[in-house]
């Protein structure tokens, strides 16, 4: 089970915002803004991203990736060291807050890109789970309402490295022997879980999730 560590990507994003903020006329981040759901997830305001992860956390919006290539592997990321919030853990493929009024899908589909410098063929929804995550680590609260989308991957990977420091495409046996390994995002089993139904129909019952 190679994993291929993340060495950057060619191209500029410096117009869009990144995860560290957006640019400012005057070259400073602006701060990120997340956008916050009742329990329905009806949107009820906005919070910068930081402070929505300040305990107790604030319900806020969130979307979780996972992409299989044609044999029906997971492709799974590890967090880069950089990444204030849970750095160095494996996760899934991409995960990630909409802007505010900024449709999941098509945020899912920027983060994908962004991050691991691919398109997928195939993306579709696989619903939506509601979890209260603390991270012992950072002492951060996930307390998200996360939209789920599952597709396909064949294009050559390009993460970015200051996302990501490696990445692996598993099938079941080799991601239990990871999560034996080492340590997973604490929000990791409970997305996974909630997405499985839409992963069978998007892989086929021969790749054993």
């Amino acid at each position: 089970m190679p994993t291929s560590p993340a060495t950057g990507r060619p191209g500029s994003l410096a117009a869009m915002p990144s995860s560290n903020g957006a640019p400012s006329s005057n070259g400073a981040a602006d701060p990120i803004m997340l956008e916050l759901v009742d329990e329905n997830g009806a949107t009820i305001g906005t919070a910068e991203k930081l402070s929505a992860h300040l305990a107790p956390g604030r319900l806020h919006r969130a979307f979780s990736v996972f992409l299989f290539d044609d044999e029906g592997r997971l492709l799974l990321q590890r967090r880069a060291l950089g990444k204030y919030h849970s750095p160095g853990v494996w996760s899934n493929t991409c995960c990630g807050h909409p802007y505010p009024g900024e449709q999941p899908f098509v945020a899912a589909a920027r983060r994908t890109a962004e991050e691991l410098g691919v398109a997928p063929v195939l993306m579709r929804e696989a619903g939506t789970v509601r979890y209260n995550h603390p991270d012992p680590a950072s002492g951060l609260v996930e307390q998200e309402y996360n939209h789920l989308f599952v597709g396909l991957v064949r294009q050559p990977l390009r993460p970015d490295p200051e996302e990501i420091a490696e990445t692996v495409f598993a099938g079941p046996a080799e991601l239990a022997r990871l999560r034996e390994a080492g340590p997973f995002s604490a929000w990791f089993q409970t997305v996974l879980d909630a997405a499985l139904p839409a992963a069978r129909e998007v892989t086929g019952g021969s790749a054993g999730w």
